[in-house]
């Protein structure tokens, strides 16, 4: 049996997101294979309940044929919370008010299919989302201030302790420290951070 070189560049085209899914799954398991340094707690990330949330409304209707198909293809669903979210890190304890809105984690639509934005990434993309908003965390008494760094490590470090998952979080991670500049200074500039 003889197989083209059309075969395979027309199999390649078609199942491209399966083979890179599968090529980081791969690559993912050999790593897990070899990296015995992340047993210890890294923040010490505990929390009593998962986030109470109920979904926002994605809203297409009214907006024209285009904007609509637009808007459905590169628009997020947006979550808010409806309880207070509590946990405790670094022997902290904080929380993210009831009525927050947020997106969970920043993910690639064509990742989105095996890597849900309020997936394995939930917890660790909620407590990050309030911190770029706000540059800070709320602690009863009042709030602790961060930086775009402290936010970016801290969201991988509460990910690791919550899905295990090292190699995936570290390339989120990466991912944030090279464009996570976007969404923060669109939250400086809209007033968001303050002091």
């Amino acid at each position: 049996m003889e197989i083209s070189i059309d075969l395979i560049v027309e199999l390649a085209t078609r199942f491209w997101p399966w083979v890179v899914f599968s090529a980081l799954v791969f690559i993912g398991f050999l790593v897990s294979l070899v990296d015995s340094s992340d047993k210890e707690p890294r923040v010490g990330f505990t929390y009593g309940e998962m986030p109470h949330m109920k979904p926002i409304k994605i809203d297409t209707a009214n907006k024209g044929f285009w904007k609509a198909i637009v808007h459905w293809l590169l628009g997020v669903r947006t979550w808010e919370l409806t309880e207070d979210f509590e946990f405790k890190v670094m022997d902290v304890k904080c929380y993210i008010p009831k009525g927050f809105v947020f997106d969970g984690a920043s993910v690639p639509k064509f990742l989105a299919m095996w890597l849900s934005p309020t997936g394995l990434l939930l917890l660790g993309g909620l407590v990050h989302d309030y911190q770029y908003k706000y540059a800070s965390m709320l602690i009863r008494d009042g709030e602790i201030k961060v930086n775009q760094e402290q936010a970016d490590k801290l969201f991988r470090d509460i990910c690791i302790e919550v899905n295990g998952f090292v190699v995936m979080n570290y390339l989120a991670y990466f991912s944030l420290r090279l464009f996570g500049f976007l969404a923060w200074n669109k939250h400086k500039k809209n007033g968001t951070h303050k002091g």
